[in-house]
């Protein structure tokens, strides 16, 4: 049984777990660099030589449980795709246990945020990405990585941050006053708060490895310079998770790079980051 950075079995199984980490490999739509599909592996890989022990948090979240499901490996068509992923979210939504979720591209979120607000009405959805990802269709599909946060904005409170590239036609479903692009928030703290205070409640989180500069984080389909920075990001995150009720999250876009391990272990801390946040919220 493989678990998440080789945590013991007694903490990765089912029964034990609080944590789901159910991954989506779908690269079928993706338009430029392909390679998202196998990002998980490279994922699981860097996990195993991280170190289990948070500083900032002084915890070992890994002691929740966290529990790997089996992937769901539905490729025929972006239809069916998101038909299966949104058809087992709403299973998982009726388990006590946090959801996360790993892509794959980022059209993987559609049908899992279609399950979320359809069960709470009243969440707030928070992208963290480099593109606005509005399009009402792309290449004949609206189930294509270009559309992935287009419903969201019409059904859900959709909080966009540290976009930085979008196509004309979006312009119209963009809420301009919930959309923090990239070029007035990088070296700003001033924001968060802001885009805090307009989150409801409840809140589930995407985030799309795109968002973070690629001096950092290169190995993506599509990156985009000028993007957000390691701390200034956890800070964000940290902030959320303190006030609000994170539902559960995903990360997507990971396209590893042969013979280049730093991106997929800068993921692995972001995924164990988001545990500790979570943990340490519940502990207080």
């Amino acid at each position: 049984m493989r678990t998440f950075a080789g945590i013991d079995e007694k903490y990765a199984s089912f029964e034990n777990a609080q944590v789901l980490l159910q991954s989506i490999p779908y690269d079928e739509t993706s338009t430029w660099r392909k390679g998202a599909n196998k990002g998980f592996e490279a994922f699981l890989e860097a996990s195993e030589n991280m170190e289990l022990y948070d500083i900032e948090t002084d915890s070992e979240a890994f002691k929740q449980g966290i529990h790997i499901l089996p992937s769901i490996l539905e490729k025929s068509s972006p239809e069916r795709m998101f038909q299966k992923v949104y058809e087992n979210t709403k299973k998982l939504l009726e388990i006590d246990k946090f959801l996360t979720f790993f892509g794959g591209e980022h059209s993987i979120s559609i049908g899992i945020i279609k399950a979320f607000y359809e069960k709470h009405p009243d969440i707030t959805i928070v992208q963290l990405d480099a593109h606005a990802d509005l399009r009402e269709s792309y290449l004949g599909s609206k189930f294509n990585h270009a559309c992935a946060l287009h419903e969201a904005s019409l059904h859900t409170n959709l909080i966009q941050v540290g976009i930085r590239s979008m196509d004309v036609s979006e312009k119209q479903f963009l809420h301009k006053e919930k959309c923090y692009f990239a070029k007035d928030i990088v070296g700003k703290t001033d924001w968060i708060q802001n885009a805090i205070s307009q989150m409801g409640t409840k809140v589930y989180i995407t985030i799309d490895l795109d968002v973070l500069d690629p001096a950092i984080m290169s190995a993506t389909g599509t990156p985009e310079p000028g993007g957000l920075e390691w701390y200034p990001t956890l800070t964000f995150l940290h902030k959320i998770f303190e006030q609000k009720i994170v539902l559960g999250f995903d990360i997507v876009e990971l396209a590893p790079i042969e013979n280049f391990h730093a991106p997929q272990f800068l993921v692995a801390k972001l995924y164990y980051k988001l545990l500790s946040y979570r943990l340490l919220k519940n502990e207080t």
